[in-house]
This record gives structure tokens, C-alpha cells and sequence, in this order.
């Protein structure tokens, strides 16, 4: 199928593992693993260069993690999809990868064929969540956040949930510029959150403020 394969990178410490999944990737039709790397450091540096379509990614490695890479292929706007693989059983352990940007995970123990599937689903736009680790997202983690915001917190979110500029929340609630990135520095310490877009994104998804119809 030559080009219309999907290209894969297969990030993960252990030489076994990145052979294995490799040996199996490659035996599929439409699947093919352009490279590996063994931290999230490399990881990073060879999605950047080899430019694949999925990254199937571990999160525990020594040095730089999955995390890492995860947080420098969205700073440097990579259009890759990022696969989680893990061994983590926790959903709390994947809760930071899902907000890094992660469209999904599995678990290292996954039946070959549910991996390639899971490959062929996040290249294909899906996001793959287990039913624990979006509880976790929407509830388990919103809730305390959410009720540790100021009112004040709570209504610049709400703007920033319409897309409002740090300028047009100063001038609708009367406040400084210097006084939003003040409340907006809080609103992401408290929320664990990046950037404005993943704080827009969080108060939609978890119906602590909703957007008001233009």
C-alpha cells in the first residue's frame, strides 16, 4: 500500500518490547514502524525528523518520560497522534498523558490484533478512553478543582470557555489586563492545566462553566 500505510514510532525503554511490537506492526497490511526510540527526549527528536502518523508511547522511562514528549510535541505543534502504552493500572497514573494530549491508551498486556486496532482508531481522528480514566477526567479531578476556584476564577474561565481574548475578559469584567494573567496563571496552577485552550477545553467537557451561545 506503499504511502498509505499508516506510519508508525514506537517509543519505549525496553529493546524487547520495541522488537516486539515492531515484529507484530509490520505484519499488518496498512501499518508500517518508521523508527523507535528509547525516552521521551528521542522520542521527541525522532517524531520531529521521521514525522509519523501515530507514536506509540510508554510513559514510564528513565530519564525524560512519555509525559515529556508528549508536552514537547504539542509545544512544537507535531500533528502526531500519541498512542499510550503502558503498564500503569491505575487511572490516576494516566490522567497527565490524557492532558498532554494523548488520544488514547492501552495496556502493555493488550491482545496484538486490539493494539493495530487501536492504532487504525487514533489515526483515524478517535479519541480511546477508558470509562475509569474519563470519571477520573470529569469528575474525579474536575470536581475538586473546579471547587477550588475563586467566583472571580470561575467567571474569567467561563470567558476564556467563549474564546475571549485576555483583553476582551478585562474590558467585560471591568479588571485589568495584569489581573486576568493573574487569575489565568491561578486558574492553570489549580487545575493542573498548560495552556488556555486545555482550560477552555477542561471547563467544557466537565460542565464547570458553559460557553454562552454567540
Amino acid at each position: 500500500m506503499g504511502d498509505e500505510r499508516i506510519r508508525v514510532l514506537v517509543v519505549d525503554d525496553h529493546p524487547v518490547v520495541r522488537q516486539g511490537l515492531r515484529t507484530f506492526l509490520d505484519l499488518q497490511d496498512d501499518i508500517t514502524v518508521v523508527g523507535e526510540a528509547a525516552d521521551g527526549a528521542s522520542g521527541f527528536a525522532a517524531a520531529e525528523q521521521l514525522r509519523p502518523d501515530v507514536v506509540l508511547l510508554d510513559l514510564r522511562m528513565p530519564g525524560t518520560d512519555g509525559v515529556y514528549a508528549l508536552n514537547a510535541l504539542r509545544a512544537a505543534g507535531n500533528k502526531a497522534r500519541v498512542l499510550v502504552i503502558t503498564s500503569f493500572t491505575e487511572p490516576v497514573g494516566i490522567v497527565p498523558a490524557v492532558r498532554a494530549g494523548a488520544a488514547g491508551y492501552v495496556f502493555k498486556d493488550v491482545d496484538p490484533l486490539a493494539l493495530a486496532a487501536a492504532v487504525r482508531s487514533v489515526h483515524a481522528g478517535h479519541v480511546l478512553l477508558h470509562p475509569d480514566v474519563a470519571r477520573l477526567l470529569a469528575e474525579g479531578e474536575a470536581r475538586p478543582g473546579g471547587s477550588s476556584l475563586t467566583a472571580r476564577e470561575l467567571e474569567v474561565l467561563s470567558q476564556v470557555a467563549q474564546g475571549n481574548s485576555n483583553r476582551e475578559i478585562a474590558r467585560v469584567l471591568m479588571l485589568s489586563e495584569k489581573t486576568v494573567k493573574s487569575h489565568m496563571t491561578a486558574i492553570l496552577g489549580k487545575l493542573g492545566l498548560h495552556d488556555r485552550t486545555q482550560a477552555a477545553l477542561y471547563a467544557v467537557r466537565t460542565g464547570l462553566v458553559t460557553p454562552a451561545a454567540h
